[in-house]
């Protein structure tokens, strides 16, 4: 069975880049371009999660979803990758508790190398 990704970013072609990197790779993918994905993640059952800071049509950041993420299902929380711009990033990740962080733009090998790794 493929290993589930929910990728929630609200840049559309993003979205798709990933999603076709990706299902390219093996992987299932869930695209959200809203963090309201972050809410069904007991449905979803990513098995790791990529998450932008700033969603636009969100009412919480990523670092408040991946906070919420990390302190509800505590030890059962899938890997959380902040993947952002914003020039605080690895501050924003270690306070929200993210597994890493990928700074955009971002490189398509490494993005994979990094899901890889979290996903063994």
């Amino acid at each position: 069975m493929a290993k589930r990704i929910l990728v929630i970013d609200d840049d559309e072609d993003i979205l798709e880049i990933l999603n076709v990197v990706f299902q390219e790779e093996g992987y299932e993918v869930v695209l959200s371009n809203t963090g309201d994905a972050a809410e069904h993640i007991h449905v979803i059952h990513p098995d790791m999660i990529l998450l932008d800071v700033r969603i636009a049509a969100s009412a919480k950041n990523g670092a408040e979803i991946c906070a919420e993420i990390k302190s509800q299902y505590k030890e059962k929380a899938p890997p959380v990758i902040l993947v952002s711009g914003e020039s605080d990033l690895a501050i924003l990740a270690n306070e929200c508790g993210a597994d890493t962080f990928i700074p955009k733009p971002f490189d398509i090998i490494d993005i994979v190398m990094q899901v890889k790794s979290h996903l063994k």
